[in-house]
This record gives C-alpha cells, sequence and structure tokens, in this order.
C-alpha cells in the first residue's frame, strides 16, 4: 500500500492515477473524501499539520509520498517509522542544495530535507525543475482576451509535467535502488515565457501575444497573492538569478525508461482546462 499525501494537487493526483492504473494498493490522503468513489483508490483523511491524526492512513503503508514545509515534519516522519513505512519519496526543490537560508522557499525546503535525512526512513529526495502546469495560472488573462503579460521574461526554464514527477515518484517507491538518492527531474527543452505562450497559442488555436511585465507590477502583483518574504524569494531566484531551473537533465528518461513530455504534448493533453 502507498499513501499519496497532496493526492489532490499537480504531482498527487497523477500518481495516485499511475499507481491505481497498475494496480497498486493506493490511499489518497484528503481533506474530504469525494463524493464519488474512485475505483482502485482508497481515501482517507488526516491533517499533516497533526501527525497524531495520520496514523489511520499510515496503517499498513508501505510507501509514502510526502509533500515539504509543514511545521512538524519530524512528527510526521516519526509517525511513518512508528507505522513500519519501508520508503519515504520526499518532493523538494531544486534550490535547496544552495544551503541559503536566507530565501524563504529554499529554507523550508531544506529545513524538510534535514528532517527527512535524520528520520532514520529510507528516502529519495525530488528536486524537480518548474511545473509545465504553471501554465494554469494564465486562465484568468486568458479568459480575457489574447495578451498574456508574464514576469520573469527572460528566466528559460526546462519545465516539467508534472506526471513525468509522479512517474519518478512511483519509480522510487515500488523499485529498489532509489534510497539515498536525490533526483531532478526535468523537461526535455529549456523554454522562455514567450515560447511557452507561442506554443498553447498553436496548440489552442489561438493569436495569443506575449508582453513581458515589468518587475514593479510583478512584484505588486504577486504582493496580493503570497507573503511577502515568498515575493523576495522567487524575486531572488529569477532576477537575481540565484535558481537556474533553465539545464535539461536526463532523470525521467534514466529512471523511468521514458522520456519526459515536451510542453507542447502538455498543452495538447490539457486543452480542455483551457477551454
Amino acid at each position: 500500500m502507498i499513501l499519496v499525501t497532496g493526492a489532490t494537487g499537480n504531482i498527487g493526483s497523477e500518481l495516485v492515477d499511475l499507481l491505481a492504473s497498475s494496480g497498486e494498493p493506493v490511499r489518497a490522503l484528503v481533506r474530504r473524501p469525494p463524493p464519488v468513489p474512485v475505483d482502485g483508490v482508497e481515501h482517507v483523511t488526516g491533517d499533516l499539520d497533526d501527525p497524531a491524526s495520520l496514523a489511520p492512513a499510515l496503517d499498513g503503508v508501505q510507501g509514502v509520498f510526502l509533500l515539504p514545509g509543514y511545521r512538524d515534519m519530524p512528527g510526521i516522519l516519526a509517525e511513518a517509522r512508528r507505522a513500519g513505512v519501508g520508503r519515504v519519496v520526499q518532493l523538494s526543490g531544486a534550490s535547496a542544495g544552495s544551503g541559503d537560508m536566507t530565501n524563504a522557499v529554499t529554507r523550508y525546503m531544506i529545513v524538510t530535507e534535514r528532517a527527512l535525512h535524520d528520520s532514520g526512513l529510507p528516502w529519495t529526495v525530488l528536486r524537480p525543475s518548474a511545473f509545465m502546469s504553471n501554465a494554469l495560472r494564465w486562465l484568468p488573462q486568458l479568459n480575457a482576451g489574447d495578451t498574456l503579460r508574464l514576469p520573469f521574461a527572460n528566466v528559460r526554464a526546462a519545465a516539467v509535467d508534472p506526471r513525468d514527477i509522479a512517474a519518478v515518484a512511483a519509480k522510487a517507491l515500488l523499485d529498489d535502488g532509489h534510497a539515498g538518492q536525490t533526483y531532478y527531474p526535468t523537461g526535455p527543452e529549456s523554454l522562455l515565457p514567450a515560447e511557452q505562450v507561442a506554443i498553447l497559442g498553436d496548440v489552442l488555436g489561438r493569436d495569443l501575444r506575449f508582453e513581458a511585465q515589468p518587475d514593479d507590477e510583478a512584484r505588486a502583483e504577486m504582493t496580493g497573492q503570497m507573503p511577502a518574504e515568498y515575493v523576495d524569494a522567487f524575486f531572488d531566484f529569477y532576477v537575481n538569478g540565484s535558481l537556474d531551473e533553465s539545464i535539461v537533465r536526463s532523470t525521467v528518461q534514466d529512471i523511468t525508461g521514458t522520456p519526459p513530455r515536451t510542453f507542447r504534448q502538455w498543452a495538447e493533453s490539457h486543452t480542455s482546462a483551457f477551454t
């Protein structure tokens, strides 16, 4: 039995689907069970901010997929150890390797990984590049017209399909040989935001136009959406250049035996979300 936390999120939902479709027993941790049962999936409730509440969800579980950043990661991992969990796959971020505790996003990734390393559990860490699904954040602008005004116009990213991250996670949870490894899943190409917009427009059959959003405007917009320390973190990544997500790696192919999907392939499989 595999327990997937964040089971309704970008990666978690894909991982649940991959495991269930392969016939692997999977338990999805959710805040509320879905109104209609899903074949092959056991939905359980629990609160990652309350580790003791996870005991029923962990009962009989051999592997766990964990999200980062919860306030009591040692407590969560202690519950997993008590339950006899044999493998933990921990989602983290590419910046965690910098050791920079002044960056708020990097800091919670580092703290999460340290707790994992200290837990005594067999672990695998995933540090993916930016998600292709971040393009879904463009929906309000797409609904309003054909112009996408986006920040960090000069920043390239080898964005990765969350399903490819999930495929790497599934291998690490089910197969031997991944304990103690840190993997960096990326997509197969490094694209600028304008290039992603052009591809999406072609897929949707729309004449989309890209506009670079000035940094001051982007900062003001982001400040209304997240804590200031996270805004500072993203500007440190993408304006100061402390994070380079442009590197294309062979991780997905190496681990899964299947090449990672391109941004075009991701967009083609998600056209309904944009229409």
